[in-house]
């Protein structure tokens, strides 16, 4: 016989299936759960977790379009015609296709080694829901994934692929047991759940201790010079690794935040790089090592850095002619974007427009630490996602790859104490797992601005209305994100060659609208 506190959650669980249907018969809405944050969370088991389907060909003179709002909703599906006219003091939108700009790569997060061990702490039909959110067709479908090369600040302990000391024939190369455990086996299980191709790029946080000037993992240190070639070495041992056992690799960055290795108190595995020590690296061995081992056709990324080194840090590689040959991209992380603004991203695009940029790391919490790293159920960390990521792609961003994709109920654990906040929490003393306001912003995007997309120019006359707009290579399927910061109910209109999507959208509140021009 089911007992009060079941038979109350299954009642509960009902209502909330009854209470979708009208809206969408494919889609299982969320079960949401209240913390003491401004928003709720989406509660998810081994036997219930919230789905969104794809909306599929858009039928002609209609849009479809996905909302999740601060009070009531996550993706809630709805449709309407196209109209001839703007709604009266609507605010209006403006698209022009005329204006194609960066292609786009994807969006995703990190298979971490924290992020692999809390994961498999579920059971495994509470993994599956778990995977599926991310990977799945009934999820948000991430594209564009990142994993530590070794060791990370997210991890149980400071370790390398080799700390046998001395051997710069890397002879004792092996993958630590994180990799069997907790990070390849997710990342097959991603690629098999996966429709779209999900692209993996790894990054390394620290060389082997004993490569380094400090002989520490952490702290201030840089690569000696002497270990240049075989750290070059290591990088391809790594992506052979990692391809024989079944996750291809896409891309590599040359180092995790190198500004931080001159830092005396830096708590966690890093490594120092000056600009002109790194393009001498690059063109000298890196490059022509990756080159001699077929290894040419992976993107190769420099900075992984905030803001605040561009565009000075990437330019002194980009600007040498043997470096640049190597040189595919700039990766960014944005922990110093709420003092640098995004003109530096175009001013770097403008430097050299053949080479992409792509945001490869943001998670909220990192600033404030203790209890305060996981809010559950925050509203304005959502926001803080959703403003950034239209931000950075408005000013050529390709894509934007969060942190860890899940954590536990602290933000962990990690083994500096770097505690910080995720889009998905566990509970695995629960078996369960709350999808926070920030999985649905990431979905918004990851969703539904497919890689091969680009973006178009959208125009907002208000402050409070942030917005990004995108293309199909066809120029047939359009999608627009945009948030309403505003604290009430909101008339928009988006136009495109005299058609408007008149939508009446809830406060504090994501959108992403489809339409499709046949």
């Amino acid at each position: 016989m089911m007992g009060s506190g079941a038979l109350w959650k299954h009642l509960l669980l009902l209502v909330s299936v009854l209470a979708s249907a009208v809206t969408s018969q494919d889609d299982i809405p969320c079960l949401r759960k209240v913390f003491d944050q401004s928003s709720f969370v989406c509660s998810c088991n081994a036997d219930y977790c919230d789905t969104l389907s794809d909306p599929g060909d858009v039928p002609p003179t209609t849009y479809v379009s996905y909302s999740s709002s601060a009070s009531e909703a996550r993706f809630l599906k709805s449709s309407g015609g196209v109209d001839s006219s703007p709604r009266p003091d609507a605010i209006l939108l403006r698209v022009n296709a005329d204006y194609h700009y960066q292609t786009m790569m994807g969006f995703g997060g990190a298979f971490t080694d924290s992020a692999g061990l809390n994961i498999v702490a579920l059971s495994n039909a509470t993994q599956e829901k778990l995977m599926s959110s991310y990977f799945s067709p009934s999820g948000i479908e991430y594209t564009l994934c990142r994993t530590p090369m070794a060791g990370s600040d997210f991890s149980v302990r400071p370790y390398s692929y080799d700390d046998i000391e001395g051997d710069v024939a890397l002879v004792n190369f092996a993958l630590a047991e994180e990799d069997w455990l907790y990070k390849l086996p997710l990342i097959q299980w991603a690629n098999s759940l996966s429709q779209r191709e999900v692209k993996l790029f790894g990054s390394p946080w620290s060389p082997p201790a004993w490569m380094k000037t400090n002989g520490k993992f952490n702290e201030s240190g840089e690569l000696l010079p002497e270990m240049y070639q075989p750290w070059a070495e290591y990088f391809v041992k790594f992506v052979e690794a990692y391809e024989s056992n079944g996750a291809p690799i896409w891309g590599l960055t040359t180092q995790n935040e190198p500004l931080s290795g001159f830092d005396d108190n830096w708590g966690w595995n890093t490594c120092g790089w000056t600009a002109e020590d790194m393009r001498d690296w690059i063109k000298t061995n890196l490059g022509p090592t990756l080159e001699a081992a077929g290894l040419r056709r992976l993107k190769l990324m420099v900075d992984d850095f905030n803001r605040d080194t561009l565009p000075w840090y990437p330019a002194k590689m980009l600007e040498d002619p043997e470096a640049y040959q190597y040189i595919d991209g700039t990766a960014v992380h944005w922990y110093s974007d709420r003092w640098v603004g995004p003109a530096v991203l175009s001013e770097l695009q403008g430097l050299f427009p053949e080479k992409f940029i792509l945001y490869t790391e943001a998670c909220e919490g990192w600033d404030v630490g203790g209890a305060e790293s996981v809010q559950l159920g925050s509203w304005s960390r959502a926001e803080n996602y959703m403003m950034n990521i239209i931000d950075d792609v408005n000013h050529y961003s390709t894509g934007w790859v969060d942190w860890n994709m899940a954590l536990d109920m602290t933000g962990g654990p990690n083994w500096a104490n770097n505690l910080v906040d995720a889009p998905i929490i566990i509970n695995a003393e629960e078996d369960e797992f709350y999808k926070q306001p920030t999985f649905y912003a990431m979905g918004h995007f990851s969703k539904f601005v497919v890689p091969g997309m680009k973006r178009i120019d959208i125009h907002s006359p208000d402050e409070q209305i942030w917005a990004s707009a995108f293309v199909d290579p066809d120029m047939l399927k359009y999608v627009y994100v945009f948030v309403n910061l505003k604290d009430e109910i909101t008339d928009v209109s988006i136009e495109l060659q005299g058609h408007y999507i008149n939508m009446n959208i809830p406060a504090r509140s994501f959108h992403t609208v489809i339409y499709q021009d046949h």
